[in-house]
C-alpha cells in the first residue's frame, strides 16, 4: 500500500481502503487523491495513521492494508461517485443514511377544462408550463387527496371524462358529472380553487370535516362519526409545528442532525413562501454504537445529495443547515450538474437559525420516544450473530411455485415496521428453487444503484442458499450482513408452530439453534413468514392469471401439446400476445396461426405481466 500511496496522482477522484481480507472499509473523495490519500498518513519509516485523524478513522487507517483509487475529470464528479459507491457497497466505517426517499407532490394540470388533483413523485412534463406542484407531503399525502376527494365536488377518477353519462359518484354528490352536464367552467374552477387552499393548508377543511361528524354524531351514525374525527386527528398531525410562519414569504429547505447518545437524528423542514408545509427525519447508527465515531459533515453531504434530483419538482432554491460545510462549493456544483437547478447551501442566521433549533428539538425528541425494546433486540441479533451493524433494514426472499408453474418470488422489507411500499415482486424464469433464489439474488443486486442495498439478507432456505447469496454479495463488493432461516422438519413435515418450531440459522459460524420462544428466532420467523405470505399470495395470482390464459387460448383450439411448444418457443403469455402473425406461423398451422392472430388482437386482458 505504501508504494501505491507514494504514486497517487494529483488529480481528482476517489479512493477506497481495504482489510487484510478484501473487505472494503472506506470510500471518500478528493480534488488532489496525491495530497488527500497522504494527509492519512505518517509516511516515515512506514505508515501510519496521522496524530491528527478522528478515532474513526484512525481505527479505520490501522485496520487497512491495500488502498484502490479511480481518477475522475472533475471535483464534482468525485463526490457525486462518492456518494454512489457508499450506498451500494456500504463501506463499514462510512457513515450510511438509512434511507434515500422521494417525497409526494400533489399537482393539478390547468391546460384541462376540468382538472384533477393527483399524486406524483416526480416531474410529469419538463415542457408542459401549466403543471403546478404542491409540496413536498412527506406523510399522509394519499390520506390528504382522500379527504379532499370526499368533500369536493371534483372530477374524481383520471377515466370520468372519458365517460358519456353521469356514474356513482353523481349519485353520491361528491361529482358534478361534467361527462355529461354542462358544467360552468367557473364554478368548477372555485371548487378546484378551494381545494388547492386546503391542500397548502390542510387545517382549512378541519371546520368542515367538524360539522359533518357533529350531523353523523347526531344522527347516531357514530362509526362514520368516528372516520371523520380519524380524519381531523389525521390533519392536525400532517404538519408538526404548523405554527411556524416566517414574516418573510421565502422559500428553501432546512437539515439539522441531533447527536443521541446511541443514534443520531436527521429532521428536514420544507418551507414554502414562508411557511413550514412539512416535515421529515431519519435515523443514522453509529458505527459500533459508538458516538464518537460520528461525523456530521458525511451525512449531509450525502443527505442533500440523496434529497435533490433532476426529476424533483418544487425544488427551493436554497438549503439551510446549522453548520458551514466544507464540501458547499462541491454539493453546490453537483446539485447544479446533476439536475441542472441552481441551489444555494447556507449556514442558518437569524429566523432560519431559530428553525434550526426548532428541528434540533425535534430530533432529539424523536430519539427519546424512539422504541428501545426494538433497538436492543436489533443489537442483540448483531452481537449473537456477529453481524457487521445492527439490522435496521433487512430485505427478506421467498420463492413460490407448484410443480414449477407460476414461478415467482418475493422481497419483503422490515424498517421499524414492515415497509409494504418497499416489496418487490419477481416472475421468474429458473425451473430449481436453487437456481430462483439465484435468479431473484443476482436481480436484486443489479438493482443495488437505483435502490441501495439493507444492513442484512434474510434467505429462507438452507446453508446452500446461505452459501450462494454470500457468493453474490462478495461477487460485487457490498458489505451486507447474510442469514438463513431453514424450517425445522420431523418426518418430513415441517413443523410451522411459532411457540414450538425449532428453525435452524445459518450464519458465518455455522448452523445455530436456538429457544423455540427465543426473540431473536421470533423476530427472524415473523420476517419469514412475511415472505412466504407476500410469495404465496403472488404465485396464487399469477397461477390464476396464467390459467385463465391457459382456457382462453384452448377455447381457440389451441390444445396442451401446441401450448407447451408456444410457450417453450415464447417464454410467457406475454410474448404469446404480443407476436405477430408470422412468428406464430413458426410454430402453428397457418389456419391456427391465423385464428390465434385475430383472437389476440380483440382480447386485451391477456397480459400476466401486469
Amino acid at each position: 500500500m505504501q508504494k501505491t500511496v507514494k504514486s497517487l496522482p494529483d488529480s481528482p477522484g476517489i479512493y477506497q481502503f481495504f482489510d487484510a481480507n478484501g473487505k472494503l472499509l472506506y470510500i471518500g473523495k478528493a480534488k488532489s487523491l496525491k495530497n488527500r490519500v497522504k494527509s492519512y498518513f505518517r509516511l516515515s519509516p512506514t505508515l501510519l495513521p496521522a496524530p491528527n485523524l478522528s478515532i474513526r478513522i484512525t481505527k479505520m487507517i490501522s485496520e487497512a492494508k491495500e488502498l484502490n483509487y479511480m481518477v475522475v475529470s472533475r471535483e464534482s464528479d468525485a463526490l457525486v461517485l462518492e456518494n454512489s459507491l457508499i450506498k451500494q457497497l456500504k463501506p463499514k466505517y462510512n457513515i450510511l443514511l438509512r434511507d434515500d426517499k422521494t417525497y409526494p407532490y400533489i399537482f393539478v394540470d390547468e391546460s384541462q377544462d376540468f382538472p384533477r388533483l393527483e399524486l406524483t413523485r416526480k416531474i410529469i412534463d419538463k415542457k408542459h408550463t401549466k403543471i403546478k406542484y404542491f409540496g413536498p407531503i412527506t406523510s399522509g399525502a394519499r390520506e390528504l387527496l382522500n379527504i379532499i376527494y370526499a368533500n369536493f365536488k371534483l372530477v374524481q377518477k383520471q377515466n370520468c371524462l372519458n365517460g358519456k353519462k353521469a356514474c356513482l359518484f353523481y349519485q353520491l354528490d361528491m361529482c358534478l358529472a361534467p361527462c355529461q352536464f354542462k358544467v360552468d367552467k367557473k364554478l368548477y374552477q372555485n371548487i378546484l380553487n378551494s381545494a388547492v387552499n386546503c391542500i397548502t393548508d390542510p387545517t382549512k377543511i378541519i371546520p368542515l370535516l367538524s360539522e359533518k361528524m357533529v350531523k353523523l354524531a347526531d344522527e347516531l351514525q357514530f362509526e362514520e362519526a368516528q372516520k371523520i374525527k380519524n380524519q381531523i386527528n389525521l390533519l392536525k398531525n400532517l404538519v408538526p409545528s404548523s405554527n411556524v410562519d416566517l414574516a418573510a414569504q421565502e422559500s428553501f429547505d432546512l437539515i439539522a442532525i441531533s447527536e443521541g447518545e446511541n443514534e443520531a437524528c436527521m429532521v428536514m423542514f420544507f418551507i414554502r413562501n414562508g411557511k413550514l408545509i412539512s416535515s421529515s427525519h431519519s435515523f443514522i447508527s453509529y458505527f459500533n454504537n459508538d458516538k464518537t465515531l460520528f461525523e456530521p459533515e458525511e451525512a449531509y453531504s450525502q443527505a442533500i445529495l440523496n434529497l435533490y434530483t433532476e426529476q424533483s419538482p418544487n425544488t427551493a432554491s436554497e438549503l439551510v443547515t446549522p453548520i458551514e460545510l466544507i464540501d458547499k462549493r462541491w454539493l453546490e456544483d453537483s446539485i447544479r450538474e446533476k439536475t441542472n437547478k441552481i441551489i444555494k447551501l447556507s449556514k442558518a442566521t437569524g429566523d432560519k437559525l431559530k428553525l434550526c433549533e426548532l428541528a434540533v428539538r425535534n430530533g432529539y425528541e424523536l430519539l427519546k420516544t424512539k422504541r428501545k425494546e426494538d433497538k436492543a433486540l436489533y443489537f442483540e441479533i448483531k452481537n449473537y450473530f456477529n453481524l457487521s451493524r445492527a439490522p435496521l433494514r433487512v430485505e427478506i426472499f421467498d420463492n413460490s411455485h407448484i410443480s414449477q408453474q407460476a414461478t415467482v418470488a418475493g422481497m419483503v422489507v422490515w424498517d421499524e415496521g414492515f415497509q409494504k411500499e418497499s416489496y418487490r415482486k419477481y416472475k421468474l424464469e429458473a425451473k430449481n428453487e436453487y437456481a430462483q433464489m439465484k435468479e431473484v439474488l443476482t436481480r436484486r443486486v443489479n438493482s443495488f444503484e437505483e435502490n441501495p442495498p439493507p444492513d442484512l439478507w434474510l434467505i429462507d432456505g438452507g446453508k446452500a442458499n446461505y452459501d450462494l447469496a454470500k457468493e453474490i454479495i462478495e461477487s460485487v463488493g457490498t458489505n451486507i450482513d447474510i442469514l438463513a432461516i431453514a424450517k425445522e422438519k420431523r418426518n418430513a413435515k415441517t413443523i410451522r408452530a411459532k411457540s414450538k418450531a425449532e428453525d435452524r440459522i445459518i450464519c458465518d459460524r455455522g448452523i445455530v439453534k436456538l429457544a423455540p420462544q427465543d426473540p431473536k428466532l421470533l423476530f427472524l420467523q415473523r420476517l419469514r413468514d412475511e415472505a412466504h405470505r407476500f410469495a404465496i399470495d403472488f404465485h396464487r395470482k399469477q397461477k390464476l392469471k396464467e390459467d385463465k390464459n391457459i382456457k382462453m387460448l384452448q377455447i381457440k383450439g389451441i390444445k396442451e401439446g401446441k401450448l407447451k411448444k408456444l410457450l417453450s418457443y415464447f417464454g410467457s403469455f406475454e410474448n404469446i400476445n404480443n407476436a405477430t402473425l408470422e412468428q406464430l406461423k413458426i410454430i402453428l398451422s397457418e389456419k391456427d396461426a391465423i385464428s390465434l392472430s385475430e383472437f389476440l388482437k380483440n382480447t386485451k386482458n391477456i397480459n400476466p405481466s401486469e
